[in-house]
């Protein structure tokens, strides 16, 4: 199998039919072999084709692709950048007025605990007019009262008049 391999390469490049050993030694490979007796000078090299404009174009282009992508991307990681820092920036804000919501939310929950609790020990309007009624009966009572006290101090004076004009000795309580 190396035979085969070796026949292979030397079909392919005649100077590489050196670097491969054969170990077999039939004539066929030995007279395929046997041609290369002249001495090597040097490898001739291919002359240099120079650079087409289509190929250079292509290359150009290529090239000029690759910087100005490489440009856009780091452009648009920047912007990725920015663009996060501000976002971050807005959740932190958000972040504080929710905050400040919830406290206010916290204060408003309290107030009205507090006005129930008020409501509940508080009168109500039947509570203010029973009372009401009760506060106008207590003083129509009362002024009867007052004119009753007045319409005995009344008499008490028309008598203490009486007895100072006819100096009677009768005195009515």
């Amino acid at each position: 199998m190396s035979a085969f391999r070796c026949a292979h390469i030397v079909r392919r490049a005649p100077t590489a039919a050196k670097a491969c050993r054969q170990f077999s030694n039939s004539r066929i490979l030995l007279a395929e072999e046997a041609p290369v007796a002249a001495p090597n000078l040097g490898t001739v090299k291919p002359p240099k084709r120079p650079i087409g404009g289509f190929r250079g174009g292509i290359v150009g282009f290529l090239l000029g692709f690759s910087l100005a992508s490489s440009y856009a991307a780091y452009h648009l990681l920047d912007e990725y950048k920015q663009a996060s820092a501000a976002l971050q920036a807005s959740v932190l804000e958000l972040q504080i007025s929710t905050e400040k919501v919830t406290a206010h939310v916290r204060r408003i929950e309290q107030v009205e605990r507090d006005l129930r609790a008020l409501a509940d020990s508080s009168a109500g309007k039947e509570d203010v007019s029973r009372l009401r009624t009760e506060m106008k009966k207590l003083h129509d009572g009362l002024h009867i009262d007052f004119l009753d006290l007045r319409s005995h101090v009344w008499g008490m004076q028309q008598d203490l008049n009486s007895l100072s004009k006819k100096e009677a000795t009768s005195v009515r309580i």
